[in-house]
């Protein structure tokens, strides 16, 4: 099985987020999109995880590189390629199908999500998820669904109807220690009561692995 993670990562400084997603999947192969890398022809790949990104999906004029995934993105969803947007790539799915996102107040920290316990993506993933944002998706793509909201984020976590494809504003590979080396000298982190002792967030990778057969 060919899984392809799409790398936004702009800022080398993050490349360890994609290095923790990257650890869960056997046969990977890592793509650096803002630096002209290109994916393997579609019909070969059989699974995509589309990363973060400090970059926004309306700033296509500075990082021509959105334009060229965007379309990308499209076609992993008509070609029904079982897909795991995060973040950035929770943005750029949803624009991609003609969704709507805007910049709003940085939020960086644990927060409780609302998650749709019927879906598989959250089999054992408790409320309390990491997250480290500005923009949100303020109008779903089409042919997607909300199966995630929270008090700051309303469509925080989509489906699309047909397709196997999802996304999830949250990081699930937000470790503590990424946070604590990389985060905090940076954007801070809020302190509000929550721990990392109620999140298992990683869940939503294990359970995108797993939904791959």
């Amino acid at each position: 099985m060919t899984v392809v993670v799409l790398d936004n990562v702009i800022d080398s400084a993050y490349t360890c987020l994609t290095d923790e997603i990257a650890t869960h999947f056997a046969d990977v192969t890592v793509v650096d999109v803002p630096n002209g890398e290109t994916p393997p022809p579609l019909e070969d790949i059989d699974a995509a995880l589309i990363t973060g990104s400090s970059a926004g999906v309306y700033e296509a004029a500075e990082h021509p590189w959105i334009d060229a995934e965007r379309d990308l993105v499209a076609e992993l969803v008509e070609r029904e390629t079982p897909t795991l947007g995060i973040c950035f790539g929770h943005q750029i799915l949803n624009d991609a199908l003609g969704g709507t996102v805007e910049s709003r107040t940085l939020t960086a920290g644990l927060v409780r999500g609302e998650f749709d316990d019927d879906d598989p993506l959250f089999d054992c993933v408790d409320p309390v998820v990491p997250v480290l944002h500005g923009d949100h998706v303020v109008e779903l793509g089409a042919g997607m669904e909300r199966i995630g909201t929270a008090s700051h984020c309303r469509n925080f976590a989509t489906r699309h109807r047909s397709a196997p494809v999802w996304t999830v504003q949250y990081h699930p590979e937000l470790t503590p220690r990424i946070v604590d080396e990389q985060v905090k000298p940076t954007f801070g982190w809020e302190s509000n009561g929550l721990s990392y002792a109620e999140s298992t967030a990683i869940r939503t990778i294990i359970n995108f692995r797993r939904l791959l057969g």
